[in-house]
């Protein structure tokens, strides 16, 4: 992060997402507060809080991918939650606290697999040594009644047996190996029918569990794959990579709460609103700063950043209860999408939807252009569509573009080789009659 500075935090984020150039400086800036905290000393980077971020805008528009592309820079824990999935304390369903068990677990997983990857080429290695074990195990001289010139021939054999098995040429083969797994000291839940319940309590218990082996005769690859992955978790230190997660969980993890206007209260005393302002209140201590418990370890939650969204059509943030209004300073309004974005969203971003057609059917030798009159005519049904029915944003263009290329995207495996231009005339031709329709455009588009 030492020189990835707010301005070229928001140079990335133009590369995937066009305009709402407000809310992506907001963001830079709370990336680089990060940094800046962490120069500190001590006694006061403790007091420096987050400023959590409220992103207002419709759907479409750019407020989650704004938040996760954030994050994939930073390279931090992320996770995105929907508001309106939580309830609250003492009823049935999520609680809010599992948002932060789950963004431990996504830090875990981003750590253990650093971890892995620094030793990947060994834990290569000790698979494939068991594999050749299993084909062709080295018998030790004199104990077994065989010579060192035996023994040797063994081992060249062996060395032979591994270039074979490096070219790919022992796929096919099946070797037996055992698989250690986890079992439920009470099998009456499985009886029960209640599958997700014991995956859930295996995971809750985790190395408490006991653990039984069993043999399974998997292809060669396969099972290279099942042992190297064995050998990758006995050679890295899980405390190690524990404590490294919890530190990352904590001073980089990212929460991105969306639908929060769905949470508000509009002014009811009872039925659903008491439960939502419910909501709001369980979510106040996590977001002010709490330990949650986590299966890996307590998790600190004072200084996770988090970012809240929602359309706001029938509130406002100033509908929120004071205490949470309070913990999100920093509000940023994202502005609808007009025919102008659409077209740079259809072709500037390294991820532009053209370039993701066009890249899939070359897969299949299928070479696919796009006119400028073409990408004009779809930015213009887009807009169109979106103001006659839901505004959903730039999610109506994959829509329109599924539907364009439905027949080509059919076709083209039959048609290697071959070419097609979409000019103003193709989208006219594949779009005008749903468009005429109001009420088919309407299921449709």
């Amino acid at each position: 992060m030492d020189n990835i500075t707010p301005r070229k935090i928001l140079e990335e984020l133009d590369k995937y997402i066009v305009g709402q150039g407000n809310a992506k400086k907001a963001v830079a800036i709370a990336l680089r507060n990060r940094w800046r905290r962490q120069q500190l000393p001590p006694e006061l980077k403790d007091e420096v809080l987050p400023k959590n971020i409220i992103m207002i805008g419709p759907t479409g528009v750019g407020k989650t991918e704004i938040a996760r592309r954030l994050a994939k820079l930073a390279n931090a824990p992320f996770i995105k939650v929907e508001a309106s999935k939580f309830t609250e304390v003492g009823y049935v369903g999520r609680d809010v606290e599992s948002m932060i068990r789950d963004l431990m677990e996504i830090g875990f997983n981003i750590v253990k697999q650093e971890h892995i990857n620094k030793i990947q080429e060994k834990a290569q290695m000790l698979a494939e040594e068991r594999i050749l074990d299993m084909l062709l195990p080295i018998v030790k001289a004199n104990k077994s009644g065989i010579t060192d010139e035996e023994r040797q021939r063994t081992i060249d054999t062996r060395e032979k047996l591994r270039e074979r098995l490096r070219e790919g040429k022992l796929d096919n083969k099946y070797v037996d190996i055992e698989i250690k797994e986890k079992i439920m000291p009470f099998g009456v839940i499985s009886n029960m029918g209640m599958e997700d319940l014991e995956i859930n309590i295996k995971e809750m218990l985790g190395s408490f569990l006991p653990e039984k082996q069993k043999r399974k005769k998997m292809k060669v690859p396969d099972a290279l794959n099942q042992l190297k992955n064995e050998e990758a978790n006995k050679l890295i230190d899980i405390d190690k990579v524990t404590k490294e997660a919890v530190a990352r969980t904590e001073q980089t993890g990212i929460v991105f709460v969306d639908e929060i206007d769905k949470i508000v209260s509009r002014g009811s005393s009872h039925g659903p609103d008491v439960s939502r302002e419910g909501v709001q209140r369980d979510l106040l201590p996590i977001v002010e700063g709490t330990t949650v418990t986590t299966k890996h370890s307590p998790v600190k939650t004072d200084h996770i950043l988090f970012i809240a969204a929602g359309a706001f059509h029938l509130a406002k943030p100033s509908d929120l209860i004071p205490e949470l209004q309070g913990r999100f300073p920093i509000r940023v309004e994202l502005t609808h999408l007009g025919k102008e974005e659409f077209i740079r969203i259809l072709t500037e971003p390294s991820n532009a939807l053209i370039k993701q057609y066009v890249a899939l059917l070359a897969t299949e030798t299928f070479t696919l252009s796009f006119t400028e009159d073409a990408i004009d005519e779809i930015a213009e049904i887009a807009y169109t569509v979106n103001e006659k029915t839901e505004n959903i944003g730039a999610r109506r263009l994959h829509t329109i573009l599924e539907k364009l290329l439905e027949d080509v995207s059919f076709d083209a495996p039959e048609k290697p080789g071959s070419e097609l231009v979409v000019d103003r005339t193709y989208v006219n031709d594949k779009l005008a009659n749903i468009i005429k329709d109001e009420d088919l455009s309407r299921y449709i588009l």
